[in-house]
């Protein structure tokens, strides 16, 4: 670590030594209150892929960039400036307040802690993706299909009663409805 000066952000206090040392578990409240804003979740993310202490200019100008959905190169010097203050005022005392990155404000630098892998596990997305949930793609089907009766109903291609379409339509969901629910194993809870 590099020598630094401690930070302190309105209404928080300065860095408890029993946190520094990893000793001392980040209460959920905590996890959730330090991850509230986007800003911040974004220097963890940018952070984790940081191989040496980072300068906050440069963070600051990627956090900016990610913010305007565009590259470091087109930012304005106002989108820059707005993001490198709330960085400097708020958001990293805040997380070196907590022991979760420890920033040298004089010197402008930035570097994660041990602690920083503690909300790891809140940044990643969730476990199976929908690319490899096959549920949407069975309602969808189901809505094709029910749409496809009603119409051959309508246009008297299919010689039945509107309320036996209905009740086809209605026991179609109903099934897939009820897979679903057996499937994901919600009806144990």
């Amino acid at each position: 670590m590099f020598g630094r000066s401690r930070t302190t952000a309105t209404n928080e206090p300065t860095r408890d030594p029993e946190t520094v040392d990893g000793s001392s578990e980040l209460s959920l409240d905590d996890v959730h209150h330090l991850l509230q804003t986007k800003r911040r979740r974004d220097v963890l993310r940018y952070l984790r892929e940081a191989e040496e202490p980072v300068r906050l200019r440069e963070l600051a100008e990627q956090v900016a960039a990610w913010e305007q959905g565009t590259t470091v190169d087109e930012l304005t010097s106002d989108e820059r400036q707005r993001v490198y203050i709330s960085l400097y005022q708020s958001h990293l005392p805040k997380l070196d307040n907590h022991g979760i990155v420890d920033y040298d404000k004089d010197r402008g630098r930035v570097e994660p802690t041990s602690r920083t892998s503690l909300l790891d596990s809140y940044l990643e997305p969730p476990t199976g993706s929908d690319s490899s949930d096959r549920w949407p793609r069975r309602y969808a089907g189901t809505v094709v299909c029910c749409t496809l009766l009603i119409g051959a109903i309508a246009t008297g291609l299919l010689p039945i009663s509107d309320l036996v379409g209905a009740g086809f339509v209605l026991a179609a969901f109903a099934i897939v409805t009820s897979a679903h629910v057996w499937s994901t194993g919600a009806y144990r809870q």
